[in-house]
């Protein structure tokens, strides 16, 4: 349909808004896991699951976004995702339980998961591609802004009140985003008539989640258990029965010959390398500086303030260098410095300067700015438009699911070395599990940054307008 700018722009504000609220939260969870995992009197092993089971759910969400934008209207889809994002977040608000803390934050994955594949599909289809670069910046820049000021914010609301006041704050702005959205959201994308295809979501939910919940018993037992390699096995099971059924059927349920794409297919791997580095340090992080470190909440906050205003100033710069320069430059920086990142944290101790760790996180989050949202842009914009809902559900599942993963496995690896290097008994962290999770970290961060080298090419290219999923230069 056609959109006047001012329309456009009303829209697109609502999608930030939505944006913004799961960035704040996120980033006020990692500042208060551990004030959490002491009100509920849980190990970092069963905490990880907040991430864990978060990821998880919208790893199984999201592949039916494909689907649901194609059958729905968009607003109705956007109001039910924002709707549901709501209940989860007053189950968490108010509960006294952690499973059904839990349950909230999968009612609020299943929300995000559809949020999150419409915001980028809307984006991709009301800008030109001109723009698209900036507008993702834009989009880079609502995602970052918000995480400036919640760790601080966060760490005092924790020390002078309750954590609980987080999910409030959130679940308000959520109320105000769905009164908004009633008259601000237009159907932009086109719908058909399709039939759901259950046994393809039964199988992709089962495959995320058989290598979601094995991996993430990992720090609860050991790993030939039958609580691990069962899960393993019929998760690998079903992904590869999900991934032949999608290549027989005309009409996939997820397009999987969009990885014929060499420039979409690489995106998808940078994005699951990114997360599963992203996700793991900002669940090891906090525990570090509260636990191991000893410090407040607040001071936590604090060394985290710095990294989150860079992060929120470089962003929409990042998105304008990719429309004049293409993608090679952003993500080579980018990758070689959440490499030095993640090798800086590495080394650290009971004494390290607050000044060192708050360094390192700069340079961190500055590695996600250049990386983040421009790899999303730049592996989309190969696809031809009839292939956007596809493309974008397979890059978020894939990378959302990546992060479950890295969150599951580095915690896992923490507790270990933790439980053998420790005197004591029942201890979440010490210095030689963080330092081994790190060095873990940092492995993968290297891995994808011999990766951008070796295979990102350094000429700029236009986007695709072919009719089949694949670029024409294979």
């Amino acid at each position: 349909m056609t959109m006047t700018k001012k329309s456009r722009n009303r829209m697109f504000s609502v999608l930030l808004l939505s944006s913004i609220i799961g960035s704040l939260l996120q980033t006020s969870l990692t500042t208060a896991l551990p004030a959490i995992m002491k009100d509920f009197g849980i190990t970092a092993a069963s905490a990880q699951w907040m991430t864990s089971a978060y990821s998880l759910a919208m790893g199984i969400m999201v592949p039916a976004t494909a689907f649901l934008l194609k059958r729905f209207p968009t607003k109705k889809l956007f109001l039910t995702g924002m709707g549901l994002y709501g209940i989860g977040l007053l189950f968490c608000a108010a509960t006294p339980v952690y499973s059904a803390f839990l349950l909230g934050r999968v009612l609020q994955a299943l929300g995000s998961g559809l949020l999150l594949s419409m915001t980028q599909v809307v984006i991709l289809t009301v800008f030109p591609p001109e723009q698209r670069g900036t507008a993702m910046g834009i989009y880079g820049l609502a995602v970052g802004a918000a995480p400036v000021l919640a760790p601080t914010l966060t760490g005092i609301v924790i020390d002078r009140f309750d954590w609980h006041v987080i999910f409030w704050f959130c679940l308000a702005i959520v109320v105000l985003d769905l009164l908004f959205a009633c008259f601000a959201m237009k159907d932009v994308l086109e719908n058909e008539k399709q039939s759901f295809d259950l046994r393809s979501m039964l199988l992709s939910a089962m495959g995320f989640s058989g290598v979601v919940i094995g991996l993430g018993n990992l720090g609860l037992d050991s790993f030939f258990s039958l609580s691990i390699a069962v899960p393993l096995l019929i998760g690998a099971a079903a992904l590869v029965a999900f991934s032949l059924r999608q290549l027989r059927m005309d009409s996939p349920f997820l397009e999987l010959r969009t990885f014929q794409n060499k420039e979409f297919r690489l995106s998808v791997i940078i994005s699951m390398l990114l997360y599963t580095v992203m996700i793991s340090g900002s669940t090891l992080i906090p525990i570090y500086i509260q636990i191991v470190h000893g410090l407040s909440a607040t001071l936590s906050g604090l060394i985290m303030l710095p990294g989150s205003l860079a992060m929120a100033i470089i962003s929409p710069f990042a998105g304008k260098i990719y429309d004049k320069f293409g993608i090679r430059r952003l993500i080579v920086v980018g990758s070689a410095f959440m490499a030095i990142s993640c090798l800086g944290i590495s080394f650290v101790d009971e004494k390290t300067s607050v000044f060192y760790l708050a360094f390192f996180y700069v340079v961190r989050l500055i590695a996600i700015s250049c990386i983040m949202m421009p790899v999303v842009t730049w592996g989309m914009s190969t696809l031809n438009s009839k292939y956007t809902s596809h493309g974008t559900a397979l890059l978020t599942s894939l990378r959302t699911i990546s992060g479950a993963l890295g969150a599951a496995v580095f915690v896992a690896l923490m507790t270990f070395v933790t439980n053998v290097t420790s005197d004591f008994a029942n201890i979440t962290a010490n210095v030689a599990g963080i330092n081994a999770a790190f060095i873990g970290i940092t492995a993968v961060s290297i891995f994808q940054l011999v990766i951008v080298l070796l295979f990102v090419d350094r000429k700029k290219k236009s986007p695709q307008s072919g009719t089949c999923p694949v670029s024409t230069n294979q």
